[in-house]
């Protein structure tokens, strides 16, 4: 997961619907297709877990997060975990070894569809001309799970409204102190009223972070940090590499992906992807 670039103070009420900048291409559809029409538990509370990320491209270790995270959730008896997104960021990002954003969904999906049977990808992150804030995207899924897709369905024929949860890694949490890349209402906005599931990576102190991060200590409770049981530092920035200099990424992403990066030649020296 990468850290966001700088991002401005503006609130977050009716955002998608007044800024200018947000764009919703003719053909995009949100999509619902493995998304249940009904609880398994209606004791439980209903949670969708979306990640943000560049995914240049996606790797295990993007999907072991939200097995970890399910696990988590499922051994605590108490949220259902509905489905999972993710959320690839636009081309505006600009950040070297960005592969299109056209060949990151692919991968993304080409990654879910031979993987998972839960986790679905959104694009519409991807096709906005300027980068999205964290706190926008949230809402955009907000808008879509709770407003036009009015939650989920009780037996009684009621409408309970889904949670959504960030999904990031240990190293994303620790940017969350640098107010020049997070604004303090967004992070208020993202924690407080969604709420973050944290993947702790090799060599970050998430725990340390939280109690000195006066923001996240406020929403402590609405803060999940997950230990990594078998470490996994698959890294993009590593796959790119691999890839430039002809080692083998297999084993590392799955193999439709593998097969994407080869044919349309992504991520090779000298060859603008």
């Amino acid at each position: 997961m990468s850290s966001p670039l700088v991002i401005s103070t503006t609130p977050q009420e009716d955002v998608l619907g007044d800024s200018p900048s947000v764009l919703l291409a003719s053909d995009y559809e949100f999509p619902r297709h493995r998304l249940p029409l009904t609880m398994k538990d209606e004791s439980k509370t209903p949670l969708v877990i979306v990640a943000c990320g560049l995914y240049s491209p996606i790797t295990y270790l993007h999907l072991r997060m939200f097995e970890m995270a399910r696990d988590h959730f499922n051994g605590r008896n108490e949220v259902e975990v509905l489905a999972g997104y993710y959320s690839p960021v636009s081309d505006a990002y600009r950040k070297e070894g960005l592969a299109k954003a056209e060949h990151r969904v692919a991968m993304c999906r080409l990654a879910v569809e031979s993987t998972s049977d839960y986790l679905m990808v959104d694009s519409w992150e991807s096709q906005q001309p300027t980068y999205q804030r964290t706190a926008v995207v949230l809402d955009h899924f907000d808008q879509e799970l709770n407003g036009k897709g009015q939650g989920i369905r009780m037996k009684d024929g009621t409408q309970r409204p889904i949670k959504i949860m960030l999904l990031a890694g240990g190293d994303l949490i620790a940017s969350f102190g640098h107010p020049s890349v997070w604004a303090p209402v967004d992070l208020h906005h993202i924690v407080g009223h969604f709420g973050c599931v944290i993947i702790e990576r090799t060599g970050t102190d998430v725990y340390g972070f939280l109690l000195s991060n006066d923001i996240l200590y406020q929403h402590q409770m609405n803060v999940i940090i997950i230990k990594q049981l078998i470490h996994n530092d698959i890294s993009s920035t590593k796959i790119r590499l691999f890839v430039k200099r002809g080692m083998s990424i297999k084993y590392l992403l799955p193999n439709p992906v593998i097969a994407y990066i080869n044919e349309h030649q992504l991520y090779l020296p000298g060859i603008n992807s």
